[in-house]
């Protein structure tokens, strides 16, 4: 039977005892069969999500100015501001204005001979026209990571694993990713696509949304359901390494954002967590009567997927910025170049 709404998972649930083992089923079978749910009861603040959705709505508020001043070009860690259109997918642009962040790491020293992805760790850059933006999201970040990495551990029991079984993967600097993202209205766009059609490169993915609905999820090939705004919760979607780590029995599911419409805009925040950038996915031991559920990871042949995650992650990002990619990653897209020639 086609799904015609995601289901819902109560993270309470996993710390009942009565509960726990009814649960652990439930999370198994939407990831499994959907790859997409609600998640509720998940334990982070609602004052500090309404903090963050208050410094989101003032940051795009900034003038374009502004906001230029932290515009991802300065970066060579691909963080800070776009405008819509900026970002492709599928080689369309997506029409939302989006301001990236990750962990506040310092930027690593490269010899020659460092693998280029080491370019990726490094700080933020912040708007000094709204000094409170910068606590709040390292706040909400830490917040999210907690509960993310909750959550990862039970996904962990649910396939029958040891509870830290992914836990040497995201290991002390997982990759942590914000995005605030304003999707303004067609008639600014001329487009449907928010974002287009794409799989999340991650671990797993947590969007909080406004009231705006937008976000769309191909349950079957060419089926397309709403994931309806649902207050307090998070939509939760597993991302490509887990889909690799399982071999396809965790399902990476296709999705994307629908502008909205004229006189309209959508607000939403992202969160994604991923293992730490010198991982190596492993393909992990399942049971024999979840292995042979498995499908195999689905691997798009234009876009690869790679155990190894620094190259993974930078792979896309360079897809994803060509713009910085040909400002900082000139020697990568180099040896692409001449990888191909050969």
């Amino acid at each position: 039977m086609t799904a015609t709404t995601l289901p819902i998972l109560d993270l309470a649930r996993y710390t009942q005892r009565a509960e726990r083992d009814t649960f652990l089923a439930d999370l198994r079978h939407a990831a499994r069969d959907i790859g997409f749910f609600y998640l509720i009861n998940h334990g982070v603040d609602d004052a500090l999500q309404q903090a963050v959705q208050h410094e989101a709505r003032q940051f795009f508020a900034l003038s374009d100015e502004q906001k230029q001043q932290v515009a991802m070009i300065h970066s060579p860690h691909f963080r800070g501001y776009n405008r819509a259109a900026s970002e492709i997918t599928r080689g369309q642009p997506d029409w939302r204005e989006q301001f990236d962040i990750g962990a506040e790491r310092p930027a690593l020293l490269l010899s020659e001979d460092d693998p280029r992805w080491r370019r990726l760790q490094g700080p933020n850059l912040w708007p000094a026209a709204q000094p409170t933006l910068k606590p709040a999201l390292l706040n909400w970040q830490q917040a999210m990571t907690n509960m993310a990495i909750t959550l990862l551990r039970a996904f962990a029991e649910a396939l029958q694993l040891p509870a830290n079984a992914f836990d040497a993967l995201y290991g002390s600097k997982p990759n942590e990713h914000i995005k605030l993202i304003r999707y303004p209205g067609q008639q600014n766009t001329q487009s449907s696509q928010g974002v287009g059609a794409h799989k999340d490169s991650g671990f797993l993915s947590f969007l909080l949304q406004d009231e705006q609905k937008g976000l769309q999820v191909e349950v079957e090939p060419g089926r397309w359901i709403d994931a309806l705004p649902l207050k307090g919760s998070f939509v939760v979607n597993i991302g490509e390494l887990l889909e690799l780590a399982t071999n396809g029995y965790l399902r990476a599911t296709v999705h994307r954002v629908v502008s909205p419409p004229a006189g309209q805009q959508r607000l939403s925040i992202a969160f994604f967590l991923g293992a730490q950038l010198d991982a190596v996915v492993p393909l992990y031991t399942l049971p024999p009567e979840l292995a042979q559920e498995a499908r195999g990871p689905e691997s798009d042949p234009q876009n690869p997927l790679l155990r190894d995650v620094g190259w993974n992650y930078l792979k896309g990002r360079l897809r994803s910025h060509p713009d910085v990619a040909e400002r900082y990653y000139r020697d990568v897209l180099r040896e692409r170049t001449e990888q191909l020639i050969v």
